[in-house]
């Protein structure tokens, strides 16, 4: 458990493991980092109770299990989340207060260093995608640096982060559009996942390099490949395509969590 920022909250880590002491290859995954994308800690949940009751019972699943640790946030920002909850259900940011504005929040998956405040975030605390004062000015993203920090040499892959609205399966860069060394790699793993997810039911994905789509300058997805050496390391738009937007239908949760784990597995098994 993990203390965030000023305002007291708590971020937490759900860790599955059959033998933590034999220091195995992580899959880590955090979810709802922005605040109104509910149905990516409803995912996260999701998997993570597939796999807890699955274990022993489902041949795959306990081989997954066994092989590697698997790690989860199912809510990376605790705060905004709340807020979300009690005031507005949009809310995007975490809750900081910013001095000398009477904007709140900061975006924290514009907080990492890579390509920190350039293009796809904003210097304007009043704006979505404000990036703080500086690289890791934010309990959420120092949380999360220390967090892969931790199993240094033993992340397998990063699902940074889970989030809404758009089906898409993205890779670095997010900052620029120059792809990286072992982008080829990157996408043969992920054309995998997107295949297997949407055999499921059919929900199309677009996937390839983040930047092509969403510049997203000072990320996670970028800091977990160039410092921390993750090539699995991946960001998620999981459903709609925009007419329910933020606001999922309860009866989407399911079919969601389902495909979305259905394409993760795939890729697991494939690397």
């Amino acid at each position: 458990m993990l203390m965030g920022p000023s305002r007291k909250v708590q971020i937490v880590q759900a860790i599955i493991s059959s033998g933590l002491s034999a220091n195995k290859p992580v899959h880590f995954f955090d979810c709802n980092i922005h605040a109104r994308e509910w149905i990516t800690a409803a995912t996260c949940v999701w998997i993570i109770d597939q796999i807890t009751t699955g274990y022993g019972s489902y041949p795959e699943i306990t081989s997954l299990v066994d092989q590697y640790d698997w790690k989860f946030v199912p809510i990376a920002n605790p705060d905004g989340y709340a807020y979300t909850w009690n005031t507005d259900r949009n809310w995007r940011k975490n809750r900081l207060v910013n001095n000398e504005s009477t904007c709140v929040g900061v975006d924290a998956n514009r907080n990492f260093p890579i390509g920190f405040a350039g293009s796809g975030s904003s210097s304007d605390p009043c704006s979505g995608t404000y990036h703080g004062i500086a690289a890791f000015s934010e309990r959420e993203a120092s949380a999360f640096r220390d967090l892969i920090a931790a199993d240094r040499g033993r992340v397998k892959t990063t699902i940074s982060h889970m989030h809404s609205y758009s089906q898409m399966f993205l890779s670095p860069y997010g900052y620029t559009t120059d792809l990286p060394a072992e982008y080829p790699e990157m996408f043969r793993a992920m054309e995998i996942a997107v295949n297997a997810l949407t055999s499921t039911y059919g929900t199309p994905y677009t996937y390839g390099n983040t930047a092509v789509t969403i510049l997203a300058s000072g990320d996670t997805t970028d800091h977990y490949y160039e410092n921390e050496g993750v090539v699995y390391s991946y960001t998620i738009e999981l459903r709609d395509s925009g007419t329910y937007g933020f606001q999922l239908p309860p009866d989407q949760i399911v079919p969601t969590a389902t495909e979305t784990w259905n394409g993760l597995k795939a890729m697991i098994n494939a690397i």
